[in-house]
């Protein structure tokens, strides 16, 4: 049982950077390889890292069952170092979703991120009605992840952080500037806001203007220290040294992130293997980078 409230739990993770670490499968038969995603965790966890997401987008949560997912954050409470947060995913139909809330908190996770609701379009009620449950299901905080069918408006948030004290923060992977500033406006400080488009470093400092203090980082995966130096760049506004680092390296990773649907979670599996960590293959439907493309990845990751 955790004993970050989830109050404290919004303070931390708008504090720094956040870690959103892949799931390691095995070549062979693509099952769960525990001990080597305990191995990972530990080594992220040594790093200053306001949060670990536990199957998240990049750790493939499309891809687990939810006896696989709740294995994931049961390995990775246990591997945390003491005192870095450890949030689980949520998501699927409304009963799943709570279900796996209620079950992160079993598991000794010290929040919960919530995913769109599974396949079916939702209008403002149904969306307030999924997040009502899943808030309703646990004490632990819960960030919402704004993309696809779940696009919450700003009068829904409203009414959501004065009736569930434990929604804590707003993932935005939407990239709709007028509806974050919208969301500003009527929340405040109420939320902590997360940078959660695609290789979130690209928008990190437009974010920054709008309220996200943070955001996640696929990248810190395998390059922790030049995630944590941009990161640091952005927080203390050196934009010239942040736009460099966009030049040098993000910039030409995500030409190869875009060459096909998917690769954006490809292509920090592929930079695993490149530096030495390697997390083994992406599972259906996803597929892993061309090996010229794993190729021009590493060649790049060589420059830095």
């Amino acid at each position: 049982m955790t004993d970050t409230s989830p109050t404290e739990l919004a303070a931390r993770i708008g504090s720094g950077l956040l870690s959103f670490p892949v799931t390691h499968f095995r070549e062979a038969d693509l099952s769960f390889d525990e001990d080597a995603y305990r191995d990972n965790i530990a080594h992220l966890g040594k790093y200053d890292v306001a949060g670990l997401f536990a199957a998240g987008g990049t750790g493939e949560f499309f891809s687990l069952t939810p006896e696989e997912a709740d294995r994931v954050v049961r390995a990775a409470v246990a591997a945390a170092p003491q005192g870095v947060p450890v949030l689980a995913p949520a998501g699927y139909g409304t009963a799943t979703a709570a279900a796996m809330a209620a079950a992160a908190e079993r598991a000794g996770a010290d929040g919960v991120l919530l995913f769109p609701p599974y396949l079916t379009e939702a209008d403002q009620d149904g969306l307030a009605a999924h997040v009502r449950a899943v808030c309703s299901a646990t004490s632990l905080g819960v960030v919402v992840y704004a993309r696809a069918n779940a696009v919450y408006a700003a009068d829904t948030l409203a009414a959501l952080a004065e009736e569930c004290p434990n929604l804590i923060g707003y993932k935005d992977g939407v990239g709709d500037i007028e509806a974050i500033v919208r969301i500003r406006s009527a929340l405040g400080d109420r939320l902590t806001y997360i940078g959660g488009l695609p290789t979130a470093e690209t928008f990190a400092l437009p974010y920054l203007e709008l309220g996200a203090t943070t955001y996640s980082s696929a990248i810190f995966n395998f390059l922790p220290e030049f995630a944590l130096r941009f990161y640091g760049a952005v927080r203390e506004r050196r934009s010239a040294e942040a736009s460099a680092l966009l030049d040098r390296f993000v910039l030409p990773y995500t030409r190869i992130r875009d060459r096909r649907r998917g690769y954006a979670v490809s292509i920090v599996k592929a930079g695993m293997r490149a530096v030495g960590r390697p997390a083994g293959p992406v599972r259906p439907p996803l597929s892993d980078l061309r090996p010229e493309e794993a190729a021009e990845l590493s060649a790049l990751i060589g420059r830095l």
